[in-house]
């Protein structure tokens, strides 16, 4: 494949634009090489300027859940053109989006529109300490938040401890009332509530984390916080800004059976436009103004584009059901990836959840273990099903759960895999640390040519 234009836009850009992206995670630089400039997208498909066609597996990092350019949201957003883009003033949208968000998110009584996850989880911060009158707030390594300057934290030398800066512009104040845990470390959640369990004003995860690759919480892990924070008035708040719609209609609080007291979400709910939400009890929701104290505010939350995608892409979510068939297409790309790199004798561990997949590439001391994690539901409950299991060495065994293990992986043999997939046809997120995404415009053939792909390239490995 060229990507002769791609590489001059680059250039271009990198003049214009600091790095040349208005994202670093666009940036390639995991990977390696330059970003591929897109020109546009169709269904399970999208097209750089160059002219080459790529089956698209980041989907705008998680959006576009329908694929590109689904009819119901195009004609959405064409109606809501002809009578514009913004006013600055309530419309009946912003109500059916919020209803429609309030009848598939189990904990949400009352929520509200704002302009990106980033901004969600920022608010709902906000609003559990006003509503607990508390400072301290608790987040997981490796669990992302967006660019909220509190949760730009790194773990320090103690299994709980209080966050050091992780960016420069954010100063040591400002990431002092962070206590940062390990993700799945139920001992050190027990821990750290029976030392500091009234000082705590929130905890915020992502229940199935997207940004380390998708890791999920365990039972045991996700019940310790439900109970813990119940059992000293602390915010549970479920970061779905990711994972929402995405494990399923519900999300994962609906999966899980676990309901937070707080829930963030972005990405589908705006269809492919920029948006956020935060929602849950009406009883804290009340805090924020102009009911409560609490501030917030935003020009364009709500604004109709977002809120016409949104609802196009909900109600089509409600209606057609299309979870059954996300699940049995992600789970063929799982367990298709696995069988490849056994037959290549590549150690990965792959996990999937909804229509959320990774493939981990394990150090080299794992070469014994192969495994896939598929997510499956019995009588209600959410197990893990596991297909090989045994291994040696890093990884916790060849299992990933946390940062730690995660980023034990082999990132070269990533974006050695990466770019073997895009000479072939496939656009994979260009770092190790994301998720690979199902749409319902994939077919199960697409899957099979994917598979068949990844079976060459970690073939040649």
């Amino acid at each position: 494949m060229q990507h002769t234009n791609s590489s001059q836009l680059f250039d271009e850009a990198q003049g214009l634009i600091p790095g040349g992206v208005n994202s670093p995670a666009r940036a390639f630089g995991a990977v390696g090489g330059h970003p591929i400039f897109i020109s546009h997208g169709d269904g399970a498909w999208i097209y750089d300027v160059d002219g080459n066609c790529y089956l698209d597996f980041v989907q705008s990092w998680g959006p576009l859940i329908l694929g590109h350019r689904h009819p119901a949201v195009i004609k959405a957003l064409e109606e809501t053109l002809k009578r514009g883009t913004s006013f600055g003033a309530p419309t009946a949208d912003e109500s059916e989006l919020a209803k429609l968000i309030i009848d598939t998110i189990p904990s949400v009584e009352k929520v509200r529109l704002v302009n990106s996850g980033t901004e969600a989880t920022m608010s709902a911060i906000r609003l559990a300490r006003g509503y607990t009158g508390r400072q301290k707030i608790v987040k997981f390594v490796g669990n992302y938040h967006g660019h909220v300057d509190s949760l730009l934290v790194s773990i320090g030398s103690a299994g709980a401890t209080l966050g050091v800066v992780n960016s420069p512009g954010v100063t040591s104040g400002t990431v002092a009332d962070t206590y940062l845990l390990q993700y799945n470390d139920v001992e050190g959640v027990k821990q750290l509530f029976a030392e500091h369990g009234d000082e705590i004003a929130a905890v915020i995860l992502e229940p199935v984390a997207g940004n380390m690759g998708c890791v999920a919480g365990s039972s045991n892990f996700l019940y310790e916080l439900r109970s813990r924070t119940a059992e000293h008035r602390s915010i549970l708040i479920f970061d779905e800004v990711l994972c929402g719609y995405r494990v399923g209609l519900h999300g994962a609080q609906g999966r899980f059976s676990i309901m937070p007291d707080l829930t963030t979400l972005g990405k589908v709910i705006g269809g492919g436009l920029p948006v956020g939400a935060y929602g849950g009890r009406a009883e804290i929701m009340d805090c924020i103004l102009p009911v409560g104290k609490v501030f917030q505010a935003g020009t364009l939350s709500g604004n109709p584009l977002a809120c016409a995608a949104g609802i196009a892409t909900l109600r089509q979510l409600r209606d057609t059901n299309p979870y059954p068939g996300l699940e049995r297409k992600a789970a063929l790309l799982a367990e298709g990836f696995e069988d490849a790199a056994r037959k290549a004798g590549v150690p990965v561990f792959v996990s999937q959840w909804g229509s959320m997949v990774t493939m981990f590439f394990l150090p080299d001391d794992n070469a014994s273990e192969i495994s896939v994690v598929v997510s499956e539901t019995v009588g209600g409950n959410v197990v893990n099903k596991s297909s090989r299991t045994g291994a040696t060495g890093n990884c916790r065994n060849g299992k990933i759960i946390d940062w730690d293990s995660v980023s034990e992986c082999n990132t070269k043999r990533y974006a050695s895999f990466f770019w073997g997939m895009l000479e072939r046809g496939f656009y994979l997120p260009c770092s190790q640390f994301e998720t690979l995404f199902i749409s319902t415009a994939m077919t199960e053939e697409d899957i099979e040519s994917a598979v068949a792909a990844a079976d060459e390239v970690l073939g040649n490995m």
